[in-house]
C-alpha cells in the first residue's frame, strides 16, 4: 500500500528542502537573457531573475552553458491570480531538428483553478510522452523548487524534491532517449492562449498584463562542476523506497494525464515502454 502524506508533512519536506537548496545563484554567472525586449530583469545582485508578459511580448532566458547529464534544480513563483492563456517554463533542450528536450511547462488557469504542470520527454525531435499533473499547494503565494535529474539511465522530474515522474531508457526495446546531445537550460513566459487552458476555450485576458513570474536558486551539478564531488548522486540516481512511495502518492492523487493510458491516442499500439513500467 501506498504511504499516505498529510499537508503538513509535505510542507516540511518542503521548508526543508528549500533551505538545503539557499545557497546563492547568480544568473549574471550562469543564464543570459535572449528575448524580451527588457521583459526579462535580473535583480538582488544576481540571486533572482523575473519574466514578464505582456500582450506585445513575453520573455525569456538560457543558461550560458551547454550540459550533457546532470541535476537542475529552479526555485519558481509562478504568475498569480488569473493566469489563463499563459506559459511559464523550465526545460532542458538541444538544438536542431532533431533535438532532445525535457520539458516542465507550468499552463495557467483562471483565478482559483490550478496550474497544470505539464512534462514531456523529446528524443532525437519526437516527443509524445506527455504526463500532466496539479500541484498540492499554491505555486504563486511562494517559490518552489524544480528539479530534472538526468543521467543515462533514467530522467527524474521532482517537486520540492518530490518526484513526481520518471522515464527510463528503454532502448533495448526500441525507445529512444535522449544521452547524446548536450542540452542548455531554457525558461520563459509567454502567450499560448490557443491551447493552454482547456484546451484554448479560455483566453488570455490582457487587461491582467504584465503577467510576471520570478525565478532564484539556479543550480546546476553536472559533469563540469563535479570536480570536487566526483561521486555525485546524480550519475546514478534512482527511487528508494521511500521515493516510490512519494512517486505512487502524487500519481494516484495529482496526475490528471498519461499518454500510456490514452488508449484512443494510441488506439493501435500502446507505446512499448509503457508495458515496461507502473510509473
Amino acid at each position: 500500500m501506498a504511504a499516505a502524506f498529510s499537508p503538513s508533512q509535505i510542507l516540511l519536506l518542503s521548508i526543508l528542502f528549500t533551505a538545503l537548496t539557499s545557497a546563492s545563484a547568480d544568473f549574471y554567472r550562469d543564464a543570459e537573457i535572449t528575448w524580451g525586449d527588457g521583459r526579462a530583469n535580473i535583480l538582488d545582485g544576481g540571486r533572482q531573475l523575473t519574466l514578464s508578459l505582456d500582450q506585445y511580448s513575453g520573455s525569456g532566458f538560457q543558461s550560458k552553458n551547454e550540459y550533457l547529464f546532470g541535476r537542475f534544480d529552479m526555485q519558481m513563483k509562478l504568475v498569480p491570480g488569473n493566469s489563463a492563456g499563459t506559459v511559464t517554463t523550465f526545460f532542458l533542450s538541444s538544438q536542431g531538428a532533431g533535438h532532445d528536450e525535457i520539458d516542465f511547462e507550468f499552463l495557467g488557469n483562471s483565478s482559483g483553478e490550478p496550474y497544470t504542470v505539464h512534462t514531456n520527454v523529446y528524443a532525437g525531435g519526437k516527443g509524445d510522452k506527455e504526463q500532466q499533473f496539479r500541484l498540492w499547494f499554491d505555486p504563486t503565494s511562494s517559490f518552489h523548487t524544480y528539479s530534472i535529474v538526468w543521467n543515462p539511465q533514467r530522467i527524474i522530474f521532482m517537486v520540492d524534491n518530490i518526484p513526481i515522474r520518471v522515464f527510463n531508457n528503454h532502448e533495448a526495446i526500441g525507445t529512444p532517449f535522449p544521452k547524446t546531445q548536450a542540452m542548455r537550460v531554457y525558461c520563459s513566459l509567454w502567450n499560448a492562449d490557443d491551447w493552454a487552458t482547456q484546451g484554448g476555450r479560455v483566453k488570455t485576458d490582457w487587461s491582467k498584463a504584465p503577467f510576471l513570474a520570478a525565478y532564484r536558486n539556479f543550480n546546476i551539478n553536472s559533469a563540469a562542476s563535479d570536480s570536487v564531488n566526483s561521486a555525485a548522486t546524480w550519475k546514478t540516481q534512482e527511487l528508494d523506497a521511500q521515493g516510490r512511495n512519494r512517486l505512487r502518492w502524487v500519481q494516484q492523487k495529482y496526475m490528471v494525464y498519461n499518454y500510456c493510458s490514452d488508449s484512443k491516442r494510441f488506439a493501435q499500439r500502446i507505446p512499448p515502454e509503457c508495458n515496461r513500467s507502473r510509473f
